[in-house]
C-alpha cells in the first residue's frame, strides 16, 4: 500500500465495544485480571502498555518499515532511552550540526555516568572513520541536520558503523517516514520527535524509536517500561490522529519550502540559503537519492548584516510566528543562536524556518516585507 493509505489503515482501531470509527481514549492506568490471575487482554499497567500507545507504536513501525516501535513522552526522552542501552565507558559519535539539546544531554547528563562523545562533520566520511574508537558503540546522525540542513549519506555511515561493531541511529525528525526511511538504508535505530510532523499541530509532546532487530527491541522495551518516560493515552491519541494526515501535510510543506528556498536564494539581502532541494546545496545529489518524495518543510537562511539584521527580519514577519519548534501547520521563524545560547555553533545571522500550510505566495510576501523593513 502507498504511505497515504498506510497512514489511515495503520491508525484504525477495531473497537469491539461500540464499533467507533475514531479510536476511544483508554485513560485507565490499570487493567482487570482474569480469575486465574492472568491478563486476558494482555494489558497490565499503562506504564508498560496501553491500547492507545500500542496503536501508535504499531503505526509508526509500519510506516517506517520496522518491526518494533516505542513511544516516549518527548523527543529527548527517546534519545535518552537509546543512550540508556549503552554502558558506562562507551563512546558515541555525534554530528557537529545536530539538535543542540541532544549534545547537551550526552555531555551534561550522561557524561558524568562515563559516556564520552566525539563531534564530527558527518558529511566527511574520512573524518567519521577516524572518529571511531575501540569503545565506540553508537553513531548518532541527523539528516537533514539542525539547523544547517547538512545531508549525510545514511547507507555509507551505516556500513561504516557496522564495520566497527557500532549501532547507527538516525534522527529522522526533519524528513519523517514520508520522505526518508533510514531502516531501508541500513540504520539500526530511527528516532523522532513526534512533537513535530507526526503530531503536526503544535499541541502535543512526544518521541519515538523504531527498530527491526528483536534483541535491540527487547533492550529498548526494558528501558521504556522501567524508565517510565512514556506518553499519556491522550497524547498517544493526538499523535495517532496526526499521522492520518501527515503524508499530505509533509508533501505540501515540502513543496512550499522549496518555493520559499528558491525565492530567498535569489533575494539580494540574503547571504545564503540552506535547503537540500537547491542544486547549489552540497548534499543535493545524496538528498535526491535518499529523500524519495521531497526535500522537507524546513529551511534556514543567513541574512546579510549579522545578528541584528537577522533579528530585525524575525521581528517584522506578520504571518510567520517567532517561536521554537517545527512541523506544525503554522509557519515559524526563529533566530537559533539566541535560543541556544553562548555554546551555540549556529551562525549569528541564521534564521531557521518551519514552513506551514499557508499559501506560499503569502509567505513570500511576508518574508519580502520583513527583509525590507
Amino acid at each position: 500500500m502507498h504511505l497515504e493509505t498506510l497512514a489511515i489503515q495503520s491508525t484504525h482501531f477495531p473497537d469491539e465495544n461500540a464499533a467507533a470509527v475514531s479510536a476511544p481514549i483508554y485513560l485507565s492506568t490499570t487493567f482487570e485480571r482474569g480469575e486465574d490471575g492472568s491478563y486476558p487482554k494482555n494489558y497490565v499497567y499503562s506504564r508498560v502498555n496501553n491500547p492507545n500507545r500500542q496503536l501508535l507504536e504499531n503505526s509508526m513501525a509500519t510506516l517506517e518499515g520496522g518491526t518494533h516501535g516505542f513511544a516516549f513522552a518527548s523527543g529527548l526522552a527517546g534519545i535518552a532511552a537509546a543512550l540508556q542501552i549503552l554502558q558506562a565507558g562507551d563512546h558515541v559519535i555525534l554530528g557537529d550540526d545536530a539538535y543542540f539539546a541532544a549534545g547537551v544531554l550526552m555531555t551534561e547528563v550522561f557524561g558524568p555516568w562515563g559516556l564520552t562523545i566525539t563531534r564530527v562533520d558527518m558529511t566527511d566520511l574520512s573524518a567519521v572513520r577516524n572518529a571511531f574508537q575501540a569503545n565506540t558503540k553508537l553513531l548518532w546522525l541527523e539528516t537533514p541536520s539542525n539547523p544547517l540542513l547538512k545531508i549525510t549519506d545514511i547507507a555509507a555511515l551505516a556500513e561504516i558503523s557496522h564495520q566497527h561493531g557500532a549501532l547507527c541511529a538516525v534522527d529522522n525528525t526533519w524528513a519523517t517516514s514520508v520522505l526518508q526511511r533510514p531502516l531501508e538504508l541500513g540504520a539500526d535505530i530511527v528516532h523522532y520527535s513526534t512533537t513535530k510532523y507526526f503530531g503536526g499541530h503544535s499541541d502535543v509532546l512526544g518521541g519515538a524509536l523504531i527498530v527491526k532487530d528483536t534483541q535491540l527491541a527487547e533492550r529498548l522495551k526494558k528501558v521504556q517500561s522501567l524508565g517510565g518516560a512514556v506518553p499519556s493515552p491522550f497524547e498517544c491519541w493526538l499523535i495517532t490522529r496526526g499521522i492520518k494526515t501527515m503524508p499530505l501535510r509533509v508533501k505540501a510543506q515540502s513543496e512550499s519550502a522549496f518555493t520559499l528556498a528558491r525565492f530567498l536564494s535569489a533575494y539580494p539581502k540574503v547571504e545564503q540559503v540552506h535547503y537540500p532541494g537547491l542544486e547549489t546545496h552540497a548534499g543535493h545529489e545524496i538528498a535526491k537519492r535518499q529523500m524519495k518524495s521531497g526535500f522537507g518543510g524546513m529551511l534556514s537562511f543567513q541574512v546579510k548584516g549579522g545578528s541584528a539584521e537577522a533579528l530585525k527580519v524575525a521581528n517584522h514577519t506578520r504571518l510567520f510566528i517567532q517561536a521554537t519548534s517545527l512541523g506544525g501547520v503554522e509557519s515559524l521563524i526563529e533566530h537559533r543562536r539566541s535560543v541556544e545560547g553562548a555554546a551555540s555553533t549556529s551562525p549569528e545571522n541564521l534564521l531557521r524556518v518551519s514552513v506551514g500550510l499557508e499559501h506560499p505566495d503569502d509567505l513570500i510576501e511576508d518574508l519580502k516585507q520583513a527583509l525590507e523593513a
